[in-house]
């Protein structure tokens, strides 16, 4: 299992910080993320608890579903399906106020699902943690861009 850990502060209000983030159709702003989805719409609101978002990239596709939605200081999710398959033991994005605007802390824990556990660490190492890291860090600079051009 590899835990990825990406930190930002966005000089924007919280709840616009979380808003972008919790809506996963914002993802595709992003290269290799070609589409997302809202499959099932959450109980408190559209990206909130019990929601399943999928998200369609090159070579990759995850079922997402929000296992915790407390806005706007944090949600969790869990991939309950994906292409290549990974087991995934959750995912969290914390938002805390700070005098410079928005402390981001996104956190997921997850292994490429192979049958032999030595190549599955090494693929997951060699290649599910860099595009994740890579993936989430530009997630939230492109939010940052975007939450903080001159209207």
């Amino acid at each position: 299992m590899e835990t990825i850990t990406i930190e930002r502060t966005i000089a924007a209000p919280i709840t616009d910080v979380f808003d972008w983030v919790t809506n996963s159709h914002n993802y595709t702003r992003l290269w290799p993320v070609l589409h997302e989805h809202l499959q099932t719409p959450g109980e408190d609101a559209p990206y909130g608890l019990d929601a399943v978002r999928v998200v369609f990239c090159v070579g990759a596709c995850f079922w997402e579903r929000i296992t915790a939605y407390s806005a706007p200081h944090s949600f969790e999710y869990h991939i309950d399906r994906s292409f290549p398959p990974l087991i995934h033991e959750g995912g969290r994005v914390a938002f805390t106020e700070t005098p410079e605007g928005t402390h981001v802390l996104w956190v997921t824990t997850a292994e490429l699902r192979f049958p032999i556990p030595a190549v599955a660490e090494f693929l997951t190492r060699a290649v599910i943690r860099p595009v994740l890291t890579y993936s989430f860090g530009r997630i939230l600079d492109i939010a940052a861009r975007e939450l903080t051009k001159p209207a």
